[in-house]
């Protein structure tokens, strides 16, 4: 399902953006990132804020340079947005700081589709006006506005194609302008967007189909429209369904679409609106970090991926989120939310997702749709050029230092509620740990951990994300990647004989011993010397 309206928010205080890494190899910082709030004097070395005495319990953490198989690329960390967004100006580089919020993502993926495509977009190349008053006109100037966008990002776009009102020959249009004006940075068309709910009415304009759509149906006319548009562009890349329904895949992989890129999935986190279960799968923020989530995960991406495999498409997650369900404010603005931002990109990279994107709209903090990554902080009905993140976006700022790595084994012991994610990069010199400690940090302050690195390796800078418990309320804070200090807290075990529990990892053992800050999600960049 997709983002509902009227939802209502409020406005974000969200402090200092992460200093990570591009879309490439590098570990470099994000180029223009925008800052709501900066710290005085600018911080030189990684400190963390404790929200109370470390009493959380000790985790061993081994990072290792054995390969598993899967990589993270700047396509694992996306975002999507409603195809009516296209008609909005601030798509341009020149008019807003969308492109340096997009940028501190490093270079992420674009999708543009969800309800809005098939009930409320209306394209045309020929100025005609929509006979539907609710309908967004999108032209061939709102495409060479996203072209400016995606130049400055580096980003690569996947993009709808109206099914709504079943028109082929205009689609065929779309499309061919489209690939023309996009070029290379267009990776996928999708022709329609979840079809296997045309029939649903509790969405605005929901039914676009009778009683008796069906899959069968869908595959004639998404056949229709790949044909016409392959009469125009022979070599347009089409992907789909859009949906969660296996049964939908099955039916867009044996369809006789040519040029199948991806087989698209469509999955939220948390769908069950009514439920209050703790655990469970209900719109509740303890939800987002239980190892139930990883569960559902694993389950529900594994349809995709055994139908994506079968069919030998690669499996691309079009659109995410951590719940679908309307009223759900609390639980998209609290620092759980960036907890999970995190893990569940890294999970599900290293469970061979390729392409991912976390659905959002260019809509107020307030009133606006809550789970989008970023917003505008300007009054509900208004607009500005300014758009703020969200914690689940400030989350997603600590996978990029993983982007172009290829993950490693990694073992976790102890520590309660502790996830940690390792990826190889630059020819096996630098490592990439990333630890997700969920433990509340109102019940325990911090974790004692030891990260043990492969013999030759030492951390070289460390950055974190973090609240002072895993439901405050838009609070979470960042702390910019630094090298670590002389003195490094630790109220763990040591060794008998070994260096004091404040001391930077040994030439010996390879660990580093410190207290990890709860609900954090933290991120050591280790260097081969």
């Amino acid at each position: 399902m997709d983002i509902r309206r009227s939802i209502q928010g409020s406005v974000f205080a969200l402090a200092l953006l992460l200093a990570g890494c591009t879309g490439s190899d590098s570990d470099g910082p994000s180029p223009s990132s925008e800052q709501t709030a900066e710290p005085n004097p600018t911080p030189t070395e990684f400190e963390q804020s404790f929200a109370d005495a470390t009493t959380g319990e000790a985790s061993a953490i081994t990072a290792t340079g054995e390969r598993l198989g899967p990589r993270i690329s700047s396509e694992n960390v996306g975002i999507s947005f409603e195809t009516t967004d296209l008609a909005d100006p601030r798509l341009d580089p020149g008019s807003s700081n969308l492109e340096e919020q997009l940028k501190s993502l490093g270079s992420p993926a674009l999708r543009f589709g969800g309800n809005a495509l098939d009930r409320r977009t209306f394209w045309t190349s020929k100025g005609e006006k929509p006979k539907q008053s609710e309908k967004t006109t999108i032209t061939p100037d709102d495409i060479k506005r996203l072209k400016k966008l995606v130049d400055s990002t580096g980003s690569t776009v996947t993009l709808g194609i109206p099914l709504g009102i079943y028109d082929p020959a205009r689609g065929a249009d779309m499309a061919a302008h489209a690939v023309d004006i996009l070029g290379d940075s267009l990776v996928g068309l999708a022709i329609g967007n979840e079809p296997n709910g045309y029939s649903v009415k509790d969405v605005p304009n929901g039914a676009v189909r009778g009683k008796g759509w069906n899959k069968e149906k869908y595959v004639k006319q998404l056949e229709a429209y790949a044909k016409a548009i392959h009469a125009k562009r022979p070599d347009a890349p089409i992907i789909g369904p859009d949906v969660y329904d296996g049964a939908w895949m099955d039916a867009f992989a044996d369809s006789d679409v040519k040029n199948k890129t991806a087989l698209s999935q469509h999955w939220y986190q948390l769908p069950e609106c009514d439920s209050g279960q703790v655990p469970g799968r209900g719109p509740q923020a303890e939800n987002l970090i239980d190892p139930l989530a990883k569960k559902s995960a694993k389950k529900n991406i594994g349809i995709g991926k055994e139908k994506a495999d079968a069919a030998d498409l690669p499996l691309w997650l079009e659109e995410t989120g951590p719940t679908s369900c309307p009223g759900t404010n609390d639980t998209s603005l609290t620092n759980a939310s960036a907890l999970w931002a995190a893990d569940y990109t890294l999970y599900a990279a290293q469970l061979g997702v390729e392409r991912m994107a976390m659905h959002s709209m260019l809509g107020a903090c307030n009133g606006g749709a809550p789970m989008s990554l970023i917003c505008d902080p300007a009054d509900h009905g208004q607009q500005s050029d300014t758009f703020v993140p969200r914690p689940n976006m400030l989350g997603l700022r600590l996978v990029v230092p993983s982007i172009g790595g290829t993950f490693t084994k990694t073992s976790v012991k102890g520590g309660g509620n502790t996830s940690a994610y390792t990826v190889s990069k630059d020819k096996g010199k630098t490592l990439v740990t990333t630890i997700i400690n969920a433990n509340d940090a109102a019940d325990v302050g911090g974790n004692p951990v030891t990260l043990k690195m492969p013999s030759g390796f030492s951390v070289d800078k460390a950055s974190q994300v973090y609240g002072p418990s895993n439901d405050a309320k838009s609070a979470t804070k960042v702390i910019p990647a630094n090298p670590l200090p002389d003195s490094i807290p630790y109220s763990g075990p040591t060794k008998t004989g070994s260096a004091s529990a404040s001391a930077s990892p040994g030439a010996d053992d390879n660990e580093l011993n410190i207290d990890i800050a709860g609900s954090s999600v933290t991120v050591f960049i280790m260097r081969k010397q």
